[in-house]
């Protein structure tokens, strides 16, 4: 079966359901994009790893896990998720230590954290891309909105054979702040280990710069 190179898209929150949050993974070669639930931790972990200007002043689990790797050599090379049954994806950590390698089962919201950390490729099967990638199409509010200004809603990801549509109101309650406002207040909420404010107002920065 034939590999399918992904890339992070961005992540979104439910505006319905507490605690849900989707991660939009995009093809590199193409424009499908493969949406995954994950938890409000793992989402904020992600979230982090890929907004450098974010630091924790202590280490989450998953750089605990990475700092762990480092000292005792061990370099995860790959990601692949390789199942999908039932809705929920199944996938791999393919690690190496003394030029072995290993595969270690994971959930796919932890694998993608750990790749991003060990700057890994993350990869799928194109029968997985096939059953469960999406086009994302743009409301009539939003149709004007370059792609990478985008807010998918968890909601309709949950509805399945529902077509995602954009949302831009996810970041809302920031966009009456400065740019000099916000970084205040991401500075703030990274030295409260609020990781989750942390998150958004970083989205509304990206979108700012």
């Amino acid at each position: 079966m034939s590999l399918v190179r992904l890339k992070i898209k961005g992540i979104s929150y439910s505006q319905t359901q507490n605690g849900a949050y989707a991660l939009i993974l995009n093809e590199v070669d193409g424009d499908r994009k493969l949406p995954i639930v994950i938890g409000a931790f793992e989402a904020q972990s992600i979230a982090i790893a890929l907004e450098k200007e974010i630091k924790p002043p202590r280490p989450l689990t998953h750089d605990l896990f990475k700092n762990f790797s480092d000292r005792f050599d061990i370099v995860v090379k790959q990601v692949i998720i390789h199942k999908l049954v039932d809705g929920v994806f199944y996938s791999s950590i393919i690690c190496e230590r003394d030029k072995i390698e290993e595969i270690v089962d994971a959930r796919t919201s932890d694998a993608i954290a750990l790749a991003l950390r060990f700057d890994a490729p993350i990869f799928t099967y194109k029968t997985i891309l096939d059953k469960a990638g999406i086009f994302l199409k743009f409301s009539s509010k939003d149709k004007d909105k370059e792609e990478g200004d985008d807010s998918i809603v968890v909601d309709e990801i949950l509805q399945e054979g529902e077509t995602v549509e954009i949302d831009s109101g996810s970041a809302a309650p920031y966009k009456e702040l400065s740019l000099d406002e916000l970084h205040k207040e991401l500075d703030k909420a990274v030295a409260n280990e609020d990781y989750e404010k942390a998150a958004k107002l970083r989205d509304e920065i990206s979108k700012r710069n």
